[in-house]
């Protein structure tokens, strides 16, 4: 009997997409940590992006081209092809970027990557309906499909409004003692 499990897709794909969650998961705290890490206020962050630049150079040229030739790619590319992979590039890069200028403006990592990852979703659902349609047309598209973007939005508002607050520094009491902040309110 042959193996037809081989020609199945599997849930190898499933695998890669939690590697991605988690790569992505701890990007932003890693980012905001290297630029604070970079001691200096004004240029620490785009000090950080360099090195982001240059882990990206490593990544996605050296890694797949390393694959190309090991694989006896072909070297013929259609126009069309690299013109998309370079605005995809180009809109992933700058993404990057305005996540390091959103903590530049004093924006939190916990919130800020919450907000990119709930909204990122939506965009991208709205996007690819929009380029690739749904044979059926729009009408197809199932409620549950609908109510995911809407919590995603939910989520995202919901972390933004109710995120976690620094407590505030300690007030001297009345008899030499320090009294304890009270815990900040949502």
């Amino acid at each position: 009997m042959p193996n037809d499990t081989a020609q199945q897709p599997g849930m190898t794909w499933l695998i890669f997409a939690l590697m991605t969650v988690a790569s992505w998961g701890v990007y932003g705290v890693f980012l905001h940590t290297g630029q604070m890490a970079m001691a200096d206020p004004v240029n620490g962050r785009y000090k950080a992006f360099l090195f982001v630049g240059i882990a990206y150079f490593l990544t996605a040229v050296l890694a797949p081209l390393a694959i190309l030739l090991m694989n006896g790619a072909s070297w013929q590319m259609p126009m069309k092809g690299m013109t998309w992979s370079l605005v995809a590039g180009i809109v992933g890069a700058m993404g990057a970027f305005c996540v390091l200028l959103a903590f530049g403006a004093k924006g939190a990592p916990p919130v800020v990557m919450a907000i990119v990852f709930a909204g990122a979703p939506i965009v991208n659902a709205v996007v690819s309906l929009a380029m690739h349609p749904p044979a059926g047309g729009l009408s197809t598209i199932r409620w549950q499909f609908v109510a995911g973007l809407l919590l995603a939005a939910l989520g995202g508002c919901l972390v933004t409004l109710y995120r976690p607050m620094d407590r505030p520094a300690a007030r001297p009491q009345a008899g030499g003692g320090a009294a304890t902040a009270p815990a900040a309110k949502h």
